[in-house]
């Protein structure tokens, strides 16, 4: 290939591993998956990472000069400056250096997010935010995780804990248990295992209802049945919104957002989801907040996060 610069976008999941090649421009040359290997505490993640890289870079003809680096979304808690990760429990790493290691292995600069911050940043660049200064980004699968972009710039924190939406307390009291130790977290009452939760919880009460039929409930399937009038699906629906809803409006007073996004699976739910969400919003947030922000679902699906990627390696050289 010529001498145009190029950038690896890596997202870890807790299955797949998407890996891409993307010009500065922001085209992806080429996207891929491998397994997530999470043998002996995810120890051959970065090896694995590595090799699948060097693979793709040798079948481009990319000569290693042209790679400005490799940016890197995790699942878990991290200090973006060193990407170091104190814990990623769907992984199984704790007190992990991981950016140093893959560093190492690579020869290239690593960075390392978030995986929902690298979301809203690849959803800014080339997605539903259309490079918004200040955006709220919420995403909504088995986890709820999030990312705030003020000014222009992702919000890391002190040491990498903004924007860990997902954690915010909700329930003070009696609320359900969280991976992070804590209970009554927006996670327990808004994500997609939230939303299956619920609705087990709320079907004792209602043998009537068509949830009863299905054999593994899940969110799509709540959403199905509120879409068809079933009470209690609507039951479940109506307090998620209302919760999240309440929480990304009082975000909204911190962050005083142009945009604020929706993704990850939930977010499939489109208008059924929005709608309703932008109503309690409204309900809670501070007027002139509301006038300033539209809501947006997602447009970039599961290559959100390695666009995100490798955004992250673009700005910060």
């Amino acid at each position: 290939m010529s001498n145009d610069k190029y950038c690896f976008g890596v997202d870890i999941g807790g299955t797949t591993i998407k890996l891409a090649v993307l010009s500065t421009e922001g085209e992806i040359i080429k996207k891929w998956e491998i397994p997530t290997n999470k043998n002996e505490r995810g120890k051959y993640i970065a090896s694995d990472i590595n090799e699948a890289i060097e693979a793709a870079r040798s079948e481009l003809n990319i000569h290693k000069s042209n790679i400005l680096g490799i940016g890197v979304g995790a699942p878990g808690f991290i200090n973006t400056k060193t990407g170091f990760i104190y814990v990623a429990v769907n992984i199984g790493w704790e007190d992990y250096d991981f950016g140093n290691e893959l560093s190492e292995l690579s020869g290239y600069s690593v960075w390392v997010d978030n995986d929902a911050n690298l979301a809203a940043l690849g959803e800014n660049w080339l997605g539903a935010g259309n490079g918004a200064e200040n955006v709220i980004a919420v995403t909504l699968g088995t986890g709820v995780g999030g990312g705030i972009i003020a000014n222009g710039q992702i919000i890391s924190g002190a040491n990498g804990m903004a924007a860990e939406i997902g954690h915010m307390t909700v329930i003070p009291h009696g609320g359900a248990p969280c991976n992070c130790g804590k209970s009554g977290c927006l996670e327990t009452e808004a994500s997609a295992t939230a939303i299956v939760r619920k609705a087990k919880e709320v079907l004792a009460a209602s043998p009537d209802s068509s949830l009863n039929k299905a054999k593994d409930l899940t969110a799509k399937d709540v959403f199905q049945a509120a879409a068809a009038h079933d009470s209690a699906a609507n039951k479940v629906l109506d307090s998620v919104t209302d919760t999240l809803g309440l929480a990304i409006a009082n975000l909204a007073i911190a962050v005083n957002p142009n945009k604020i996004i929706i993704g990850g699976g939930v977010s499939k739910a489109g208008a059924q989801l929005l709608t309703p969400l932008k109503e309690t919003f409204q309900l809670y947030a501070l007027p002139r907040t509301i006038k300033a922000c539209t809501f947006e679902i997602a447009e970039l699906g599961n290559d959100a996060g390695v666009i995100g990627g490798a955004y992250l390696v673009k700005e910060n050289l």
